[in-house]
């Protein structure tokens, strides 16, 4: 028998705060977190300058040093995440959750990078400031992995490395996993930490921002004058939990996970393909049992990357027709990558429960060759049971979640 699944925990970490409140009241100001990195200016191979960064980071001061030792900066973030997730749901002191019925799923695009820069070192020229957590902090299930650590989390580890869409295969493996009646309950979600190196990836494919003068009006999904995205930092992450076990423990419910899909485009590791972007839209509509017309709202991917917004535009249209309302939250807070697919399915399921939703910043002209939408542009009200959160990555990787309001 299938299992229901219900969120019944969020936590995040993020350039406008650590709490629903703080980001909405940000949201609500309709301004993004970009910034120029003056940093960066010793990267002279580097075009772009911008990120939305998280000024003056600070892990939680009940951490010890024995705990903060095999934690990179996507770990911390990811383990407080993780952190505010149990608080959340009234579960972080509570010994029953060690026993194996709580299990982790979380990604990030890569490791902390300084210390894979350490371990470049030693192999460049046989010095280095490695030491015995070097790896821990640079392995891909990193987070994954220090989230159950620091937690005593014996249920099964899901890490799933898969750059933008990490975070939200997390939640859609973990509610599988919950579903079929694996496991209780799942943490689940991503991080990502803020490195020149990973804008100096988008750089070289000729996708990054270059708007290096004017840090508020970049980026802008969708739009005419777009240029490229703007990285971001943070994590995202929920607390999945089956129907039996959170109606035993008379636990809070945000939303129920109805549906995940998720292909490859199997074509070109870069440029997306709007067919299989359908595709796995498709796949999550089938498992949630849905028609295209139930979802009344979707976050878009959308990092206004030229071939990307396009891409997406039409696989949208193609399913949903020229209504359906969608925004890029990435205007406010850059792509977070690893991160993106927890934060965006936190910030879908609370403007679904608070009918208000907010719209793409920097939106001024959509662009022609996208096709036709109903591109939110102002703050609106929406009264919807469904909406669904996209996320495309790198390799043609998509995914697709929907989830369902509780009334």
């Amino acid at each position: 028998m299938l299992r229901r699944v219900f969120v019944t925990g969020i936590g995040m970490v993020s350039a406008f705060g650590k709490s629903w409140s703080e980001i909405k009241q940000k949201f609500q100001a309709e301004k993004n977190a970009v910034m120029y990195m003056k940093e960066w200016d010793k990267f002279v191979d580097l075009n772009t300058r911008l990120a939305a960064p998280i000024i003056n980071y600070k892990h939680p001061k009940e951490w010890d040093r024995k705990q903060l030792r095999s934690l990179g900066t996507v770990s911390r973030y990811s383990v407080e995440a993780a952190g505010a997730v149990l608080k959340d749901a009234g579960l972080i002191d509570d010994e029953s959750i060690k026993d194996g019925r709580l299990g982790v799923a979380c990604g990030s695009s890569t490791g902390s990078t300084d210390s894979i820069r350490s371990m470049a070192q030693l192999l460049i020229d046989g010095s280095s400031d490695c030491n015995a957590n070097t790896y821990i902090k640079m392995m891909p299930h990193t987070t994954a992995a220090n989230i159950a650590l620091f937690y005593s989390l014996k249920g099964r580890i899901i890490p799933t490395s898969s750059a933008c869409t990490s975070g939200s295969h997390a939640i859609g493996y973990a509610y599988e996993s919950i579903k079929y009646g694996m496991i209780d309950m799942m943490l689940a979600g991503g991080a990502e930490e803020l490195c020149p190196s990973e804008a100096y990836v988008f750089d070289t494919l000729y996708a990054t921002s270059v708007k290096n003068q004017t840090p508020e009006l970049s980026p802008s999904p969708f739009d005419r004058d777009r240029d490229g995205l703007v990285l971001g930092e943070g994590a995202g992450m929920l607390l999945l939990e089956s129907e039996e076990s959170a109606l035993k423990r008379g636990a809070k419910i945000y939303a129920e996970v109805v549906g995940f899909g998720s292909n490859c485009d199997g074509t070109h590791v870069t440029r997306p393909q709007s067919e299989t972007m359908k595709g796995a839209m498709i796949l999550a509509l089938k498992d949630a049992n849905l028609n295209p017309e139930k979802i009344g709202y979707i976050n878009a991917h959308a990092t206004a990357t030229k071939h990307g917004d396009i891409a997406e535009s039409y696989a949208t249209n193609e399913l949903f027709g020229d209504k359906i309302a969608i925004s890029s939250l990435k205007s406010y807070l850059g792509h977070t990558l690893g991160a993106c697919g927890g934060l965006e399915a936190i910030f879908s399921i609370m403007m679904m429960n608070e009918e208000h939703f907010f719209p793409t910043i920097n939106l001024k002209n959509v662009d022609s060759e996208c096709a036709k939408l109903n591109y939110l542009k102002e703050q609106t009200s929406i009264k919807t049971n469904f909406v669904m959160s996209n996320n495309f990555a790198f390799g043609g990787v998509n995914t697709s979640l929907i989830f369902k309001r509780i009334n």
